[in-house]
């Protein structure tokens, strides 16, 4: 059994209905999803740019090669344990804040009737 069963039509104009489909269309999400986000009171970001699955991939990569340094470097003893965890920790988050910076939702301020209180689908 479907969790969303209550179906809602909308009559849009059509400049409306050109402005959703562009605004889902750049959030990469369906409609209905579209729809539910803004109902919650969240604005959906527009899909990151290509560039951003590099950069991501790139920050990965350094962070793999830095876990491979400090294993080698365990065994021969030869690294500054304190300043590599600094490193690693600032490195984790620099990932994290680029990931959340380009596709987190923005939170809108309250609707009227307390609908933004809820949570993204």
């Amino acid at each position: 059994m479907r969790e969303r069963n209550i179906k809602i039509m909308v009559r849009l104009n059509e400049m409306e209905r050109k402005h959703l489909v562009a605004q889902v269309k750049k959030s990469g999400l369906s409609q209905e999803a579209f729809i539910r986000c803004l109902l919650n009171g969240y604005v959906p970001k527009p899909l990151p740019p290509p560039d951003y699955f590099a950069m991501m991939r790139e920050l990965h990569a350094i962070g793999n090669n830095l876990n491979q340094l400090a294993a080698k470097a365990h065994t021969t003893g030869h690294l500054d344990r304190a300043a590599f965890q600094q490193e690693a920790d600032q490195l984790r988050r620099a990932v994290q804040q680029i990931q959340q910076a380009v596709t987190e939702p923005e939170r809108r301020s309250e609707l009227p009737g307390g609908l933004a209180s809820g949570q993204p689908p």
